[in-house]
């Protein structure tokens, strides 16, 4: 079934011709029909598949069909994203079909000259991307006007909850027209977004594709269990090992982000950083590098989960691993994007230990676990080995971790050592016992 079953006006459609897309994913199939009928929809699906055309596409078909008088374009759809990086996304791809319709778009987001969005909005818009705390700051100056808007979507919903947007989202549905339609798209299902569809939505429909807390299938997934002092050695170790391909390496703060840049560019390495501390123009000019090959390894702090769709990162590495399980399903869920693999390698040390168990629980897996020191490592062999690849899950729900040794080992002298002395007090043992069965012989 191509998009041209879906209903979708034929300016949309040449669009998504010209961009190669025939088919729809699972929940754009399941999701455009219900929005083009109007109803309000809580979508479930995981990170990656096209959720952000799945309600695009739909809403720029309704608002087309409307008739527009005058040259003053009232805000007739609202999105809420979390990160300005996914409201950037989302704006792009609401204006390259919002062109073939005829339908101006306007970011709004923080980090960006206030006058500048406002001067925007004032020439007149029919749809506005923004973050929570900027789309409140343009409400309390009165540059921006809610009282026409007839479709609200909140985009990423679980994270916004995450990082406390709870009362601020609810403060701004609270300004919206009573009459509208309301879409809400998450990865997963907490207590507050249920709350939000009972208080704000009108008898939604709510369409779930796959499992919500499961990483894609083509991601080959490895944590390395080591000390807290060998992870800069290895990281650096793992990004000679793989020149000219885009790797993705996440730290828990954003101090730890510009540690790890700073570590390795003092060894020739060329990295960029991304987080919450960087200026807009910063963060844009680290995120286009990336994508255009300019700098092939981004550090990143958790803004970048959800607000990267880069479709060849080759490998996504966990630094620290995250506090919130399903954080991790995002993060990994950088790589293999529209059906290409991808790796992706965890770091572990002592106190992360229940993290990680976390992350399995929640995944319904366990992940192939590698003991290592600071010793070199052929990472090529390793992560294309099919033998990890099919041990990386349960089998049969046993939960039996397979361990593997590498070679080289720098303790190897050490445990000669001990293998030496326990030899030595065998052999000590058995001359005692030959000693006393020679005694007990004369008796």
């Amino acid at each position: 079934m191509g998009f041209e079953t879906l209903g979708l006006v034929k300016p949309l459609l040449r669009v998504l011709e010209r961009q190669g897309l025939s088919e729809p994913t699972p929940i754009q199939k399941k999701a455009i029909p219900l929005i083009l009928a109007g109803k309000d929809l809580v979508g479930l699906a995981q990170t990656g598949t096209g959720k952000t055309a799945a309600f695009t596409l739909p809403v720029l078909n309704i608002l087309y069909e409307l008739k527009r008088t005058g040259k003053y374009r009232p805000i007739r759809l609202v999105v809420l994203s979390p990160t300005r990086e996914l409201a950037v996304q989302v704006d792009n791809v609401i204006k390259t079909f919002g062109s073939a319709v005829n339908l101006k778009s306007v970011p709004v987001f923080g980090g960006a000259p206030f006058y500048k969005q406002a001067q925007a909005l004032r020439k007149g818009s029919d749809i506005v991307v923004c973050t929570p705390g900027r789309l409140e700051d343009h409400i309390s100056q009165g540059t921006i006007d809610l009282s026409q808007v007839s479709h609200f979507v909140l985009d990423e919903a679980d994270q916004m909850l995450d990082i406390g947007f709870f009362p601020v989202i609810k403060r701004i549905l609270s300004l919206l027209p009573i009459t509208k339609q309301t879409l809400l798209f998450s990865a997963t299902m907490p207590q507050e977004i249920k709350t939000l569809s009972f208080d704000y939505l009108n008898n939604p429909a709510e369409v779930a594709v796959a499992s919500l807390a499961k990483p894609a299938d083509n991601i080959n997934q490895l944590v390395l269990c080591l000390k807290g002092s060998e992870k800069l050695k290895l990281l650096e170790n793992l990004i000679r090992s793989r020149q000219s391909e885009r790797i993705l390496v996440f730290s828990r703060t954003k101090h730890g982000a510009d540690k790890i840049v700073k570590s390795l560019s003092n060894v020739g390495l060329t990295l960029t950083a991304i987080h919450g501390n960087k200026s807009q123009m910063q963060r844009q000019m680290a995120l286009k590098n990336f994508k255009i090959g300019k700098c092939f390894v981004l550090v990143a702090t958790d803004i970048a989960a959800r607000g990267i769709d880069v479709q060849s990162v080759e490998l996504v590495v966990n630094y620290d691993l995250p506090d919130v399980p399903e954080t991790y399903v995002h993060r990994i869920g950088r790589t293999a994007r529209a059906g290409a693999s991808g790796h992706a390698i965890s770091f572990c040390v002592a106190n992360e230990r229940k993290n990680l168990k976390a992350i399995e629980r929640l995944i319904k897996m366990r992940i192939t676990t590698i003991a290592v020191g600071s010793e070199k490592i052929d990472w090529r062999q390793i992560m294309s080995d099919p033998y990890l690849i099919r041990t990386s899950r349960n089998e049969k729900g046993t939960g039996n971790k397979k361990k593997f040794r590498f070679k080289k080992n720098i303790n190897s002298d050490k445990k000669q050592k001990v293998n030496r002395h326990r030899a030595i007090r065998t052999k000590r043992g058995s001359v005692k016992n030959l000693a006393g069965e020679e005694s007990l012989q004369k008796k």
